[in-house]
């Protein structure tokens, strides 16, 4: 095979240095490319879906949640909502380890939630997830309440994910919480062997699994932050799955003989947010305006090749509380120049469109953006930084300019996952909003039991944020792998988190 036949000419010299001709992968092999590596491992320490493609394939919740996104038993083979939605009771699957021998049961329930709720819990994003939980009571070995301080209508949902994962508690007590995040441990269908940290992260069959052993001989995750090298590394046949497709490379993938390009509704929405406590963007008026200024219709279909779907609000048509009926604010060039005259903002005034370096789709838009605000008389500038930096200092920090990309995929797939931890004064990713109006709503929808008051409740949320032109919705883009045809049993998720159980590879 012919890289300079399959990859642009542009993209090809970044490529071959790390693409030179080498055998496939073994038969029972699978290698996974993706850009990020969380860097730590335990569930209470992430919020990336990034972590979320791996860890859940060594780490068990109490519930599990499969490719249709529907909840089904996990490490509790029941449960039922008591005391008007303020217990939850679960029945424990018995005869469960983890990867290094400890037993599985009552006391592991109640030490992983204390922890996730404790001081250790406090130094992560999770925490904030599962405040509504009050106290853990064990009966016996295998049945276990959660007692809630209030009604929380997610909280199923939210053990089936992150920060939720069952973790052992004489493993982490022993070597402590750093080793455990360089070396985890869990129940899941994998256990991982290996962890080279930027590198690669190997992991290799549970044969003692409760639905059964995997049949793939081994798993491996490549982290590969560049695209085009993803691209590069699977016509290459040296990663079976990309995980992260640059737009302008889906027909080279599409038109490839041994390969088949997977692009599905998926729950990641990409918004520009507004520093709304230092520059021009402090100004309502000004955020209005940039967003009447920019034709986020063009950039899907020019831009974006038809792979995304503008959105209203920062969630999914997926996302519990999307509404159908919301409108988006249309493109004016004409009303936004007008509200940044009544608002006196100079022609010429700087502004910056923050996002990921790595993000090469991302970066075409931001450009398209810059153009379409300099129309109105903004000065804008396009500032990428390296991933890591961006998502662990200069947002949560509140070091951005005046707009900053965000993406984010609600795992939860309910918009309280999202919102509140967008909006809500002092969370990890929002340095800058402090509105008390809005924490209130934000709190009150946590306490409806009522599934459709409660979805009003979100939808009216969605509508605040709008009115106060908090953020720039811009567009749901579609989940696209790469997949090598050898590739046999792959379920395509949805939510990024790969079931691979099932797969194997020819």
């Amino acid at each position: 095979m012919q890289l300079g036949k399959l990859l642009p000419a542009a993209t090809l010299a970044a490529a071959v240095s790390v693409a030179a001709a080498s055998p496939g992968q073994a038969a029972g092999t699978l290698t996974v490319a993706q850009s990020q590596d969380p860097n730590n491992w335990d569930p209470i320490a992430t919020f990336l879906i990034a972590w979320g493609q791996v860890a859940s394939n060594f780490f068990d919740g109490l519930v599990l949640r499969d490719e249709q996104l529907h909840l089904k038993p996990g490490l509790a083979t029941s449960w039922e909502v008591l005391d008007q939605g303020q217990r939850l009771h679960f029945k424990l699957r018995q005869g469960v380890t983890f990867h290094d021998g400890e037993p599985f049961n009552a006391e592991v329930v109640k030490f992983t939630v204390e922890r996730l709720l404790g001081p250790e819990g406090a130094k992560g994003p999770q925490q904030s997830n599962y405040t509504s939980i009050g106290s853990v009571e064990v009966a016996d070995p295998y049945t276990v309440d959660i007692v809630l301080k209030r009604p929380d209508p997610v909280m199923i949902s939210k053990l089936a994910g992150y920060g939720a994962m069952m973790v052992p508690p004489k493993y982490i007590t022993e070597k402590g919480s750093d080793y455990f995040g360089q070396h985890p441990v869990g129940t899941g269908p994998f256990k991982m062997t290996d962890y080279q940290n930027k590198v690669s992260a190997t992991l290799e069959p549970n044969p003692a699994y409760f639905e059964g052993p995997p049949k793939l001989d081994k798993l491996i995750y490549r982290f590969i932050v560049e695209p085009n090298t993803q691209v590069a590394e699977l016509q290459a046949n040296r990663v079976d799955i990309a995980t992260n497709i640059p737009i302008a490379l889906t027909s080279t993938i599409a038109n490839a003989s041994n390969l088949r390009l997977v692009s599905i509704t998926g729950p990641t929405v990409t918004v520009l947010r507004f520093n709304t406590e230092h520059g021009p963007t402090t100004d309502e008026r000004v955020r209005k305006a940039i967003i009447m200024a920019v034709d986020r219709d063009a950039i899907v279909k020019q831009i974006l090749q038809g792979q995304a779907k503008t959105v209203t609000s920062f969630q999914s048509s997926l996302s519990f509380g999307f509404d159908p009926e919301q409108k988006q604010v249309p493109y004016d060039p004409a009303a936004a120049k007008k509200l940044l005259a009544e608002a006196k903002v100079p022609p010429g005034t700087a502004v910056s469109v923050d996002f990921r370096s790595n993000d090469t789709t991302f970066r075409e838009v931001a450009q398209a953006i810059a153009s379409y605000l300099t129309v109105v008389g903004l000065k804008a500038e396009v500032k990428p930084y390296e991933m890591n930096l961006f998502t662990n200092d200069i947002i949560p920090n509140g070091k951005t300019g005046a707009m900053f990309q965000m993406g984010w995929g609600g795992w939860t797939f309910d918009y309280d996952n999202t919102a509140y931890l967008m909006y809500h004064a002092g969370e990890h990713w929002n340095p800058y909003d402090k509105d008390p109006a809005l924490d209130k709503m934000l709190e009150g929808q946590r306490t409806i039991a009522d599934r459709n008051q409660r979805e009003q409740a979100l939808m009216k949320i969605a509508d605040y944020v709008a009115d106060h032109a908090l953020e720039l919705p811009l567009f749901n883009l579609n989940t696209i792998y790469g997949v090598n045809k050898r590739v046999q049993g792959l379920v395509p998720p949805p939510d990024n988190r790969f079931r691979l159980t099932g797969v194997t590879v020819e």
